[in-house]
């Protein structure tokens, strides 16, 4: 594939990415348009309940304030912000809305707890807590608030927003400690619907500019066709009849110095930073094949062939450097098969696949394969915030490789045994990326096949033997010198 190809591939899976979160954002906003405002015409919070051992609670919102004191909001009407607060039961409650500065200045010193952010699903708030020592004036007897309620029972607060910096306070009427409310929030504006169909709008142009980009990247013409017969070369060796699909070969190059795999981390920054936008367009047409193998039950072709080229360069850049430390040649910038390279990938092209198992193969059946590979690449970390991520590095393929890197500086060549196994591990690591994205519906061996070679590619035939040489007749001058019978 030309390099102009690749760049609109990657230029068109990024705009992709941004036209999905735009239509994302635009039908969210949509939906909540439609389906989400009460009666009165506001989008309401749950409702929550908070409460602090000081004399209030606040909150804090800007609305277009910058740090230099200038407001970039228009002066009309851009909503309203409706407050209804509940405290205990013959607790007169106060709830009120001011400059926030104002706010500042007349619970200086005073104990009370500020309300940062909340969120939803499940419900979850943070907050801070404010010491202090002082008493606050009665809040009925502040002349700074905006829109103010207080009584018992339900209180509602009703403001039309303006651009500055405001707060919100909810405490006792009589400013006592001890501030227990159950408090709802709703918005009423008009910006849903026309920021809506704005961005689903620019989210549908970016993905039909997307989609025409992705179309001239991976279309092959005719004449390229004819001139470069890419992707579908003839393989180096036979195969074996019945081996697993995706042949991975990582050959140690006798050649490999003792010290360069010191520097090589540095050395595969270009590699690095260009693969990490080619995996970004592996991740967009994956999604994109897994609808046409859903509707068609065959991978695209053009799509399966850059996808491919991208396991190929990533693998001989891993050869390289941290998964093998195998050769000190530097990996060629290139999504196209290289048999004189001693690391390579293969990944047999299928003529049909399964529709229903690209529902489920990816993320349910290969779990378990997910598992092992995790711990041969250091995979998965559970945070204390109850969130899973990738943690890449720190895995055996990386420790086994360190190791016969350090024996090779030692002693002078690559041990070989170690070697092996260290291709192997990588092996299977390859053939559970190709299962995860949907190039094959063989499910991996829990097999480790060790070796530079790949157990598909079958051994080279033995060079013939040598012709027999001509039998050797004596000459025979003439029939008169013949001996008789």
């Amino acid at each position: 594939m030309r390099p102009a190809r690749i760049v609109l591939v990657v230029a068109g899976s990024l705009l992709a990415l941004v036209g999905l979160a735009a239509l994302a954002a635009g039908g969210a906003l949509l939906w909540a348009h439609g389906t989400q405002r009460d009666a009165a015409g506001y989008y309401n919070s749950a409702t929550d309940r908070f409460q602090t051992s000081g004399y209030a609670l606040t909150a804090t919102a800007d609305f277009g304030s910058r740090p230099d004191g200038q407001d970039w909001v228009p002066g009309h009407d851009i909503g309203t912000v409706r407050i209804r607060a509940a405290g205990p039961a013959g607790r007169p409650l106060f709830v009120g809305v001011a400059p926030q500065a104002q706010i500042d200045r007349w619970l200086a010193g005073v104990a009370h707890t500020r309300v940062s952010s909340v969120s939803a699903g499940p419900f979850r708030s943070e907050s801070t807590y404010i010491p202090g020592s002082a008493v606050p004036a009665s809040p009925a007897a502040q002349s700074f608030w905006a829109a103010r309620s207080s009584g018992s029972g339900l209180q509602t607060v009703v403001w039309e927003t303006q651009p500055g910096r405001w707060g919100a306070v909810v405490m006792y009427a009589d400013a006592s400690p001890g501030v227990a409310a159950a408090v709802t929030v709703g918005v009423r504006t008009g910006l849903f619907l026309p920021v809506g169909l704005g961005a689903a709008g620019f989210g549908l142009l970016v993905l039909a500019g997307s989609a025409v980009m992705l179309v001239l990247g991976l279309h092959q013409g005719g004449g390229e066709r004819e001139t470069r017969p890419a992707w579908t070369p003839a393989p180096v060796t036979p195969t074996v009849p019945g081996s697993y699909p995706v042949r991975l070969d990582g050959h140690a190059d006798p050649g490999t110095g003792r010290w360069l795999w010191l520097v090589k981390w540095v050395l595969v920054v270009p590699h690095l930073v260009l693969l990490a936008f080619l995996w970004l367009a592996v991740g967009v047409l994956t999604v994109v094949a897994g609808f046409a193998i859903f509707f068609t039950e065959r991978y695209p072709r053009s799509i399966f062939e850059f996808n491919s080229g991208v396991f190929r360069w990533t693998w001989r850049v891993a050869f390289y450097s941290v998964s093998a430390f195998g050769t000190d040649r530097y990996p060629p910038f290139s999504l196209r098969p290289d048999p004189t390279y001693p690391a390579e990938l293969t990944i047999d092209y299928p003529d049909h696949l399964s529709r229903w198992l690209v529902l489920v193969k990816w993320w349910l059946l290969a779990l378990p394969q997910y598992l092992v590979v995790a711990i041969l690449a250091g995979g998965w970390e559970y945070r204390a915030s109850g969130a899973w991520r990738i943690a890449g590095g720190g895995g055996l393929i990386g420790l086994l490789a360190l190791i016969a890197a350090v024996i090779r500086m030692v002693r002078g060549r690559t041990p070989g045994p170690l070697f092996d196994v260290v291709i192997g591990l990588n092996r299977w690591c390859y053939r559970v990326l190709a299962y995860a994205a949907l190039m094959r519906d063989e499910y991996p061996p829990f097999r480790l096949d060790t070796g530079g070679a790949d157990p598909g590619h079958a051994p080279a035939a033995p060079p013939p033997p040598p012709p027999a040489p001509p039998a050797t007749v004596p000459p025979y001058p003439s029939e008169a010198s013949r001996p008789a019978p």
